[in-house]
């Protein structure tokens, strides 16, 4: 089963509930990106959006231009019949991060689902040249810490400590703060994260 398969299959077998990651509101990321002060209208791409309802709440607080990537047009497509109307306000993208050639450069990238899934280095590498292709100023990232999971969804993962992602990024982007923080899933268990927020050296 391919990458695109199996997400597929997870959001069309899987309510919001019933996967870890589901939050009803993402305080930590809108936190996080409001701390960059960009204006309204840049530019914000948001990796492995899917059904996250991280585009709801950049809409709700007056933000112009979100892109959404996520391999899974499943998930993007419930996150379209969510927003319904709001939903034509946004650009929709369907890919595999490592496969996606930008059609323009972003000024915020943000990733709470993605990175950690890439345990490959050569993965690693091609994620990093997109990230930096896209002249990105801005970085907002969340991955599982050390004393987070060390699977999701049946997948492993790669968790990072604040050394470990200044170690991965600190080529181009300067780390201005990092922090770990728990994530309680709709099921009660909670997930230990890495929150970075970086800028662009």
């Amino acid at each position: 089963m391919s990458n695109k398969e199996y997400w597929d299959k997870i959001y069309t077998t899987k309510t919001p509930e019933e996967v870890s990651w589901t939050e009803d509101y993402p305080k930590m990321s809108i936190d996080l990106i409001a701390k960059f002060n960009v204006p309204k209208f840049a530019k914000i791409i948001d990796i492995g959006g899917g059904d996250s309802r991280l585009v709801d709440a950049l809409l709700e607080q007056g933000y112009t231009n979100i892109t959404v990537l996520d391999i899974s047009e499943s998930a993007i497509d419930r996150a379209k019949a969510r927003l319904g109307q709001k939903a034509e306000q946004v650009k929709w993208i369907v890919s595999n991060i490592l496969d996606f050639s930008p059609p323009e450069s972003y000024d915020l990238w943000h990733d709470r689902a993605v990175f950690h899934f890439l345990t490959k280095q050569d993965d690693i590498a091609k994620y990093l040249h997109r990230l930096t292709q896209m002249s990105t100023r801005h970085l907002v990232i969340g991955t599982f810490s050390p004393s987070g999971p060390l699977k999701c969804s049946g997948l492993e993962i790669t968790q990072y400590d604040e050394e470990k992602l200044k170690t991965t990024f600190g080529k181009e982007f300067k780390i201005l703060e990092c922090f770990t923080a728990n994530h309680t899933t709709p099921f009660d268990t909670v997930q230990n994260f890495t929150f970075a927020r970086m800028s662009k050296k």
